[in-house]
C-alpha cells in the first residue's frame, strides 16, 4: 500500500512516537512505515541490552554499557531516558534535532515513559500513537508465537502490559490492531494528516503569497 503524497512545501518534521506493550505490532507496523515513506527515518536509540543474533550496532540499536548510558545521559545528550525490564534506553538528540530542523520526520519506537519526557520538552512537535492488542488472549499468543523468549519472559511482559496500557490515554491516536494491513493503513492516515497541518507547513506563508501577487 502506497502512501499518499502530501504537498511539497517546506515545512518543520515531526516526531512520531509509536508505543505498545510488547506483541501488539509495534515492531512490525513502524518497519513498514519505514519501507514505504522515504521521509520518514527511524531514531536509533542507545540501550544496555545485550545484542540479540542479527542485530547491527548502528542500525538497531547503539549498544552501550551502563557506564556509558549514564555518562551520556549526565551530560544531556538524551531527548528521553527509561529503563525497561531493568535495561536503560535513551534517545540521542543531536540528530534528531538537525533531523527536524530539515523538515525529517523521526520514527520513535518507545515506550510510554520515553513519551511522556519527549512530551515535556517538544510538545509542538510530537505526534503520539498507541497501539493496543485486539484482547489479552491475543497479546499471549502474539508473544508466544514470536518464539523468541522463553515462558517466564513471556508471563514478565504480560505482567507489564496492563502499566503500559494504562496509559493509552496519554496518547493523540489510539489504533486496535486486528489487522496488519488495516493498522498500517490508519498510521499512514494519521502520519498524512499531520504533515498537513497548517502549523507545521512553516512555508504555506509563502507560498500562499506567491499565488495571490501572481
Amino acid at each position: 500500500m502506497d502512501l499518499i503524497p502530501v504537498n511539497k512545501i517546506t515545512r518543520r518534521g515531526l516526531m512520531f512516537v509509536v508505543s505498545s506493550p510488547s506483541g501488539a505490532g509495534k515492531t512490525t507496523l513502524c518497519n513498514r512505515l519505514l519501507r514505504l515513506d522515504p521521509d520518514l527515518s527511524l531514531s536509533i536509540s542507545a540501550t544496555t541490552r545485550p545484542r540479540r543474533p542479527g542485530e547491527v550496532h548502528g542500525e538497531d540499536y547503539y549498544f552501550v554499557d551502563e557506564a556509558q548510558f549514564s555518562d551520556m545521559r549526565e551530560r544531556g545528550e538524551f531527548l528521553e531516558s527509561a529503563e525497561v525490564f531493568g535495561n536503560f534506553y535513551g534517545t540521542p538528540k543531536g540528530a534528531v534535532e538537525q533531523a527536524l530542523a530539515n523538515g525529517q520526520d523521526i520514527l520513535f519506537d518507545i515506550d510510554w515513559q520515553g513519551a511522556q519526557q519527549l512530551g515535556e520538552i517538544a510538545r509542538d512537535d510530537l505526534v503520539k500513537v498507541f497501539i493496543l492488542p485486539p484482547s489479552r488472549e491475543e497479546l499471549e499468543k502474539r508473544l508466544r508465537k514470536r518464539a523468541r523468549d522463553p515462558d517466564d519472559v513471556v508471563q514478565q511482559r504480560m505482567n507489564k502490559a496492563d502499566e503500559e496500557i494504562s496509559h493509552w490515554a496519554e496518547y493523540d491516536y489510539v489504533i486496535v490492531n486486528y489487522d496488519l494491513d488495516e493498522a498500517q493503513a490508519m498510521m499512514q492516515a494519521i502520519l498524512v494528516a499531520e504533515r498537513l497541518k497548517r502549523t507545521r507547513q512553516t512555508g504555506l506563508s509563502n507560498f500562499v503569497k506567491g499565488i495571490i501577487e501572481a
